[in-house]
């Protein structure tokens, strides 16, 4: 769940449904776990409510916990979407859209976009496309746009980290982050690990004629880190908890949780520290 989209039940549903819905719409989408359209369409919404950051809000409705709620909108199957909006149901749907029907339809209602959020989301394409320089240069004028929105400029600081630029996103971290304090430290954490980086080829030389080295180990786990190859970082930290988890009081376990905050707070990490999370997790167990 995030603060666009979430569970809702008939305890909660008028303080996260009928009151933001005065200003925001708010889709509300009845499913249940046995609905196997419900199965498609629901993450779907769910992406699509994180696209359009804030546009509208996506509320979820477990139709078979809830009836009262169910029977209160007229669901008769589901899935069943409604639209609320400043007190009215502006308008509603039934069974699973393709992507596209969807998007038609939440254009109709949704809020305008807010200035530079266009910019900030060309440029997480432009990252995942491996684009740096152009995803830094939108980043760049949405700043110019929002001055005052935290979020765009620790985009910009991510990105300068990606592209080596490590000086500058230095700079711009000195400054205080009070509307985005965890992600600011999670990116100061990150930095920190750029610093000193060591030769790999040596270390994994080094490794090779005496793999149970767990110090070396960790020095290359380092390496990889500073070089932004976080898999490889966790897997050789967690090489060390599987083979000795108690070498150096926990110094794998401690190295994996000093990754996991470093890239905390970064969407494109989130299923890599979900992994070794699980990994680490059942080594220890």
């Amino acid at each position: 769940m995030t603060e666009f989209a979430f569970d809702v039940s008939i305890q909660d549903f008028e303080t996260k449904v009928l009151q933001p819905a005065e200003s925001v719409p708010v889709v509300v989408d009845f499913w249940a776990p046995w609905c196997e359209p419900c199965k498609v369409l629901k993450p779907l919404l769910e992406k699509l409510a994180e696209e359009y950051k804030g546009r509208f809000l996506l509320a979820m409705v477990n139709a078979d916990e809830n009836p009262e709620l169910s029977q209160h909108f007229g669901v008769r199957s589901i899935p069943s979407v409604k639209v609320l909006f400043q007190g009215q149901l502006v308008d509603q749907f039934d069974g699973a859209l393709p992507e596209g029907q969807i998007r038609e339809f939440l254009d109709r209602f949704a809020l305008p976009p807010a200035p530079g959020g266009d910019l900030r989301a060309e440029a997480a394409a432009l990252v995942i496309e491996g684009k740096l320089e152009e995803a830094l240069a939108k980043l760049v004028e949405a700043s110019k746009i929002k001055p005052e929105d935290q979020a765009i400029q620790l985009d910009a600081v991510d990105v300068m980290m990606q592209l080596g630029r490590n000086d500058e996103a230095g700079q711009l971290l000195s400054g205080d982050y009070t509307q985005e304090a965890d992600r600011a430290n999670a990116l100061r954490a990150r930095l920190a690990l750029s610093a000193g980086a060591a030769d790999t080829a040596e270390l994994e030389a080094k490794l090779a004629t005496n793999p149970a080295d767990h110090g070396v180990r960790l020095d290359l786990s380092r390496a990889y880190a500073a070089q932004a190859r976080f898999r490889e970082a966790m897997e050789a930290a967690l090489e060390v908890v599987v083979r000795d988890r108690a070498f150096d009081e926990g110094a794998g376990r401690k190295a994996l949780l000093t990754l996991f905050e470093a890239l905390a707070g970064s969407d494109q990490y989130d299923d890599l520290i979900r992994e070794f999370r699980r990994k680490m997790s059942a080594a220890l167990n």
